[in-house]
């Protein structure tokens, strides 16, 4: 898996799968363009990959809610490297947890503020959105490219108190990827969404139950989007590829 002179986007990419990936895809010689929106991290991130001397990275703040930063990083991937190759929308969370909700205080679905579920559906079904508009114009252009969306286990379970989250994910499993691979596929841009089980991200999710009986490595979930982008994952396109430990083909009772 090489990728010199490829060029990537990078969503969330302070930290977490987001980073991962952008590290990983800069070891193997391509350039990243990480955005977030915490500026210092994001800064000491760029800084560590350019240290090593692979490949290139640059950071723009970016908040995915916004339209106008989504496009100001996508021209200045553009104006610095030439291309996106890949975009990789990591960026997201369930929003009572990111927002901290307090259950005690809003035990129930109904009781949590409308407020707090904009903000998930924003940043994990709009914000993918957002991007996957803005960069197909360059695609377009360059008549290459692919989109990767990351779903969620959640999008095929759903979610009785954080409904956000998995309405937000399943849009981009079933939704989403099919429409943008439909579109794209006269520009040759294909779309692939890659939906985690558990990963220890955070501790929690090892309590999460597999028929593998563990939680997935993070680098497990970048290795499959690294093989998707290569040149033998060419022929995946449309689809929504389950990475889960078995989770979704276990049984499970109420």
């Amino acid at each position: 898996m090489a990728f010199t002179g490829k060029t990537a986007i990078s969503t969330g990419a302070a930290s977490g799968m987001g980073l991962l990936f952008a590290q990983n895809f800069a070891n193997l010689g391509g350039n990243v363009v990480l955005c977030d929106v915490n500026k210092e991290v994001l800064n000491k991130c760029v800084g560590e990959i350019n240290a090593k001397g692979k490949g290139k990275a640059i950071g723009v703040i970016c908040d995915v809610r916004d339209y106008q930063q989504v496009c100001r990083a996508r021209d200045e991937a553009v104006e610095t490297f030439g291309s996106i190759d890949f975009m990789c929308n990591f960026a997201g969370g369930t929003a009572v947890r990111m927002q901290n909700v307090e259950r005690e205080k809003y035990p129930e679905f109904p009781d949590v503020p409308i407020d707090v579920f904009d903000w998930g559906i924003d940043v994990n079904l709009k914000g993918p959105f957002y991007f996957a508009h803005a960069v197909m114009k360059q695609m377009r252009e360059q008549k290459s490219g692919l989109i990767i969306n990351i779903g969620s286990i959640t999008g095929q379970e759903g979610d009785g108190y954080g409904m956000d989250y998995p309405t937000s994910k399943a849009g981009l499993m079933f939704g989403l990827t099919k429409s943008i691979a439909q579109y794209g596929a006269q520009y040759g841009i294909r779309c692939v969404c890659v939906s985690p089980g558990p990963v220890l991200t955070r501790a929690a999710m090892a309590n999460m139950k597999t028929l593998l009986g563990r939680a997935a490595e993070p680098q497990e979930i970048i290795d499959l989007i690294l093989f998707i982008a290569s040149d033998k994952g060419q022929f995946i396109n449309g689809e929504n590829i389950m990475i889960d430990g078995g989770r979704n083909a276990a049984g499970r009772r109420c």
